[in-house]
């Protein structure tokens, strides 16, 4: 059987994604996106590469919906509202119709849930792993978007939840001995789109480690940050496999650096609604990590993409 048409794709599978008058139908090259006084347009864009970011056989619903709130999750830490996106799928032969189905389902499922549509893209087919991308529009009182460059020394940097059920999840979800239920963090996690960054310096989302994404913040913004792990907060299942562990410290510190965990991390003078303080923005460079009242030096901050 040959592989599914990727005009058919288009016009039985995402053609009913795209709801808004300015996507055409997916009739036209373009789309035409119309201005909204008071607000500025944000845009952000991930991909996911099949055995990269998400396991070969994670259900295709699911690959859509965690292809949508990776993206999702930068718009959070923007502190955007989600408007529309652009897709692109480069479709391997060994996808099936029914496959590419439940892709669409997944699309659909998630648009409803966060109010937002498909305003065109791409397909076309590739002789390597599947590999999707979306590019994420979302609205943001104009001015207001927050920034990593914005920390200052004394700000204090907290995180919007717990720190590494991702890692934990990819772990679960290759059949290790962990709380199974963290592999559903992993397939699907949850953009925290529901807090208010109002009064945060800087902020970014937590998808190549807590330490890596801190360190992004600090770059950016040329203070050092000193952060304490004892604080971090962790969910019980977090918890107990780090009381399982010979070692505490490199425990946390996996937590710390694992990613795909899609919490926020953010700086600002008070505690931000939500938020849990875990250190403080200072004069310097660098993210410093301790435990117990010990440095701890991190072989890497976080995950490395390649070249």
């Amino acid at each position: 059987m040959s592989a599914p048409d990727e005009f058919e794709t288009i016009a039985r599978l995402l053609r009913p994604l795209a709801t808004a008058p300015e996507a055409f139908g997916l009739l036209d090259d373009a789309a035409a996106i119309p201005s909204r006084p008071g607000f500025d347009l944000v845009v952000t864009k991930d991909a996911i590469v099949e055995g990269v970011h998400f396991l070969p056989n994670d259900p295709l619903d699911l690959v859509a919906r965690k292809l949508l709130r990776v993206n999702l999750s930068d718009l959070a830490a923007k502190g955007a509202v989600p408007y529309a996106y652009l897709l692109a799928c480069a479709w391997p032969a060994s996808v099936t119709w029914p496959q590419r189905e439940a892709f669409a389902r997944g699309l659909a499922e998630d648009q409803a849930a966060f109010n937002m549509t498909l305003l065109g893209g791409d397909t076309v087919a590739t002789p390597g792993p599947l590999v999707l991308s979306a590019t994420m529009f979302g609205w943001v009182s104009a001015g207001a978007m927050v920034r990593r460059s914005g920390a200052r020394a004394g700000d204090l940097v907290q995180v919007s939840g717990p720190i590494g059920d991702g890692f934990l999840g990819l772990k679960a979800a290759l059949g290790e001995d962990i709380d199974p239920a963290l592999a559903d963090h992993y397939r699907l996690p949850n953009p925290r789109l529901d807090l208010d960054l109002i009064g945060a310096t800087a902020c970014a989302d937590i998808s190549d480690g807590l330490l890596a994404d801190a360190g992004h913040i600090a770059r950016a913004s040329g203070v050092a940050f000193e952060l304490d792990l004892d604080l971090m907060p962790l969910s019980d299942a977090a918890a107990a496999w780090v009381a399982a562990q010979a070692g505490r410290d490199a425990a946390l510190l996996a937590l710390a650096t694992g990613g795909d965990d899609y919490q926020l991390v953010a700086t600002a003078p008070a505690v931000l609604p939500g938020f849990t303080v875990i250190g403080r923005a200072a004069e310097g460079e660098g993210v410093r990590a301790k435990a117990a009242g010990k440095t701890l030096a991190p072989a890497a901050l976080g995950y490395r993409h390649g070249n």
